[in-house]
């Protein structure tokens, strides 16, 4: 069973960001099946670090079309995005020294914070990009 089932109250309205999220949404999915089955520490730690890389790059996307339309939160967009792969890189350095391993805990983290994040500052960001012409 998944952990988060994308629905439409998660688009904000911008193609390109909605296959992004629903990348993110289907990469966190994975990292808890793999948790939740006991896969190996080889396969889960691919898994997180697909994610955390596609993260950063999911950001950077988003910031670098906030800066080519203007957008009025790019500054605090770009702060809640460093806090997360800061977040995210300190669960993987854990992870990977063999001190924490992933639990249910971390997992409904990264669930509530990318669910918060969309459904809240990504949003703005949706009727920002619309009202310039991007859908």
């Amino acid at each position: 069973m998944a952990l988060i089932t994308w629905n439409d109250s998660y688009s904000v309205k911008v193609k390109q960001m909605d296959e992004q999220h629903k990348k993110l949404v289907e990469m966190i999915n994975q990292l808890h099946d793999a948790m939740k089955v006991g896969q190996g520490k080889q396969v889960v730690g691919d898994v997180l670090n697909a994610l955390v890389s596609y993260t950063k790059t999911h950001f950077a996307n988003e910031e670098s079309l906030m800066k080519t339309y203007g957008y009025p939160g790019y500054e605090d967009q770009k702060k809640a995005h460093a806090n997360l792969v800061g977040q995210v890189g300190d669960i993987q350095k854990k992870f990977l020294d063999g001190n924490a391993p992933l639990s249910q805990d971390v997992m409904t983290f990264l669930k509530e914070w990318l669910v918060k994040h969309i459904q809240g500052a990504d949003q703005k960001y949706g009727l920002y990009f619309n009202s310039k012409g991007v859908c």
